[in-house]
């Protein structure tokens, strides 16, 4: 046997060695000793190999025992009536955009109900501008934000408690904003509306 056919034949042996290494390892990673979820077991005495949570487990971050935070109701049970959050322009602002994210489409971007899916056919929600719910809690709001409450599913999944009431502080912004009295308006702000109102009622000639 000449050389090069002796090179030829050690490279061959060693690449179907490598080759049945490869194939064990990858056997191996697929029949690992191990349970997958919800699989039966003989180990233990229900035959079930998921074990159940130790009572009292918590999940990291979801200890949640500030009631008032995370369902806006007071520890008699009923809906609180101010924010449990500090209230600033930062909070309006994330309100906001969690409102026109997920609230617009059926309440509006003004909350009065007539939003996009509304003008397409959807059920139209109540204003949040009409007398009953300018003068609900905002414990209220936020319970239905978690919960829901007729066609409206809960949207716990997608909006995290604390962007929950800044939505609830952007609503009663919103509702302040439409039914704001004239009285409680800065000076200036009269004089845009006196001045708009002059305008409005003018004929086209006067206008021209």
């Amino acid at each position: 046997m000449s050389r090069v056919e002796l090179r030829r034949l050690v490279e061959s042996l060693a690449l179907a060695m490598l080759g049945l290494v490869m194939t064990g390892c990858r056997q191996d990673m697929h029949d690992q000793p191990k349970l997958e979820p919800l699989e039966a077991s003989t180990v233990f005495d229900n035959g079930a190999g998921s074990r159940p949570l130790v009572e009292g487990t918590v999940a990291r971050g979801q200890l949640r025992n500030d009631k008032l935070f995370y369902t806006g109701r007071t520890p008699t049970d009923e809906f609180v009536t101010e924010l449990p959050v500090e209230l600033d322009h930062e909070l309006l602002n994330r309100g906001q955009s969690r409102f026109n994210a997920y609230c617009s489409p059926c309440h509006g971007r003004v909350g009065d109900g007539d939003g996009m899916v509304v003008q397409r056919g959807f059920k139209h929600p109540k204003s949040f501008h009409e007398a009953r719910l300018r003068e609900s809690p905002v414990g209220y709001f936020f319970h239905v934000i978690t919960n829901g409450f007729g066609e409206m599913s809960s949207y716990a999944a997608q909006i995290p408690p604390d962007d929950r009431w800044a939505v609830v502080a952007y609503i009663r912004a919103l509702q302040l904003s439409q039914n704001v009295p004239v009285e409680d308006l800065a000076a200036e702000a009269i004089a845009k509306i006196e001045s708009h109102d002059e305008t409005a009622t003018e004929s086209p000639a006067e206008a021209h």
